[in-house]
């Protein structure tokens, strides 16, 4: 059900962020290049299949230097933690446990590596908080994001670190 992200897997996943943007609002702004918006610098990244196809992703990214002030809100420095970033799944696909799937695939991960997950999400985002929520993953903050929604205005995100 989960696997490694390839390259080829791009296209099906940019279809599926598009009718996940016109869905649900994610990525507040729609990317310019959704294959790179989906394909940061990672330290891994995954698939959630259904039938075959790609239906959904997450990856796992070091934070950026100089430290962004949502992940120095955790207390963690850079090099301990992991950011999880890119999780969707697509609406038809969505009820199966796939979001489920990708969050611990990458939380797993990140323990591997010696780091600690932590994610960023938008305060509207209530399925996403459901999830991270009903993880055990603690809430440590709640600031303005550093980018903008469609009205220009900047929103509020809540700041979760995975439990230990």
């Amino acid at each position: 059900m989960v696997r490694p992200r390839r390259d080829t897997d791009l296209p099906a996943l940019c279809a599926g962020l598009r009718e996940v943007h016109a869905a649900s609002g994610y990525p507040s702004v729609w990317p310019a290049d959704p294959a790179a918006f989906l394909a940061p610098p990672a330290l891994g990244a995954w698939v959630a299949e259904l039938d075959g196809v790609p239906a959904g992703q997450v990856t796992l990214r070091p934070a950026d230097e100089p430290l962004p002030a949502w992940v120095a809100a955790t207390g963690l420095g850079a090099a301990e933690t992991a950011v999880v970033s890119r999780l969707f799944v697509a609406p038809a696909a969505r009820g199966r446990g796939l979001a489920r799937a990708l969050l611990r695939a990458a939380w797993a991960a990140a323990r591997e590596q010696g780091r600690r997950a932590v994610l960023d999400v938008h305060t509207a985002s209530s399925a996403a908080i459901g999830l991270y929520e009903a993880e055990g993953w603690v809430r440590v903050a709640t600031m303005t994001a550093p980018w903008h929604d469609p009205d220009g205005t900047s929103p509020q995100m809540h700041v979760y670190v995975a439990p230990t």
